[in-house]
């Protein structure tokens, strides 16, 4: 059975809870998405609320605090908000491909060669310990223990090197507090679970972006054998083709998205796993018009008409007033328009509460800087 672009589309707003919020508490989503996009601290806040009805930021707070919410390097090298569940048993898969990461002749213009990669990592552990440490006192032992060398990327290759975290106080809702570190077994009070199938993660995968090509698999996880992994789920898969002609997974027990079902606008944070976790993005973006991966640099954002990326978003805050900027991608009726302004709205009430409001839709094309 082949699929339509339209399809594809309305099956992953439907599995993402993008075509209406749902009712699944904070743990609960991150746990169905595998984890949001948390490398800066807005982002997961945005995704959430776009996805749960009535949701509470404090909820991520408290769970930093009492540590049933986690922020730690898995899918893609980035950070992820996830439960502690998932920490400890994605982290060992992806732990082997960041490990190769400070050795490769392009890291840091070569800022290791010529170091022990065991010797570093012993290091590392002595260094960080049983306690959290800050990002800067990391940086002096590294100074101390490496004078010839920047402290700087001795400290990322032990943050590659061992499994860690960030804990709190940064992540919190409106904490944009410096990098703390743990290492993740004594942050969370339990060893790793090595044991977790490669092939039970894919399949959540698909659960939450399916269906999908091995190598949009391969795009999300950055881990081998993608092949192998949806063989060993034998029947607990199916196959679709696209447009294109390419194989696409599926869990077995799911069903496919009305593509007529209407999409509401959604806003979204930048970096959104929406955008991460496929290799064919056309999905999402449309068609070959829709601005680079690269144009969501510098916290723009994607903003969704009909499910598909229609324009671009910024946030800024100056002088009581907090403006958000869009710029279109392409010229939008009037009706997008009032739908796109209230949405953002919205969302500007949620970010910004003791701010004067400002939505201001640009030119098509246009810069959303001031």
């Amino acid at each position: 059975m082949q699929l339509s672009n339209r399809v594809l589309n309305r099956t992953l707003l439907a599995r993402q809870h993008l075509l209406e919020r749902s009712t699944l508490s904070t743990p609960q989503m991150c746990d169905h998405l595998i984890g949001l996009q948390a490398q800066d601290v807005p982002p997961p806040f945005v995704g959430l609320w776009s996805r749960i009805t009535d949701f509470d930021p404090a909820t991520v707070s408290a769970g930093l605090e009492d540590r049933s919410l986690v922020r730690i390097t898995l899918m893609r090298g980035t950070i992820h908000l996830v439960t502690p569940p998932d920490a400890l048993r994605i982290a060992p898969h992806i732990q082997p491909e960041l490990e190769k990461v400070p050795f490769r002749k392009g890291f840091n213009y070569g800022a290791m060669v010529g170091l022990d990669p065991e010797e570093l990592r012993a290091h590392g552990e002595s260094v960080l310990g049983d306690a959290p440490m800050a990002a800067a006192d990391l940086r002096t032992e590294a100074a101390r223990l490496y004078p010839d060398r920047d402290p700087g990327p001795v400290v990322q290759t032990w943050l590659y090197q061992l499994p860690v975290l960030q804990t709190p106080p940064r992540g919190r809702w409106r904490d944009n507090s410096r990098p703390v570190w743990s290492r993740v077994e004594p942050w969370l009070g339990a060893p790793l679970d090595p044991d977790y199938p490669v092939a039970e993660l894919i399949l959540r995968y698909l659960r939450a972006f399916g269906p999908a090509s091995t190598m949009d698999m391969q795009t999300w996880s950055r881990l081998p054998a993608m092949k192998q992994a949806v063989a060993a789920l034998g029947d607990r898969v199916r196959t679709y083709t696209d447009e294109r002609g390419r194989t696409l997974y599926d869990a077995a027990d799911l069903t496919l998205a009305d593509p007529d079902q209407p999409a509401p606008v959604r806003l979204l944070g930048w970096y959104d796993n929406l955008l991460l976790s496929h290799q064919d993005r056309s999905r999402v973006l449309g068609d070959d018009s829709a601005p680079p991966l690269r144009a969501f640099a510098s916290w723009v954002s994607p903003v969704l008409i009909d499910g598909f990326l229609a324009g671009m978003y910024k946030v800024f805050v100056k002088s009581g007033t907090a403006r958000l900027r869009i710029s279109p991608v392409r010229a939008w009726t009037k009706a997008e328009a009032a739908q796109v302004e209230a949405e953002a709205a919205a969302l500007l009430a949620f970010l910004e509460p003791e701010s004067t409001p400002a939505v201001e839709i640009l030119a098509p094309g246009a810069d959303v800087r001031p």
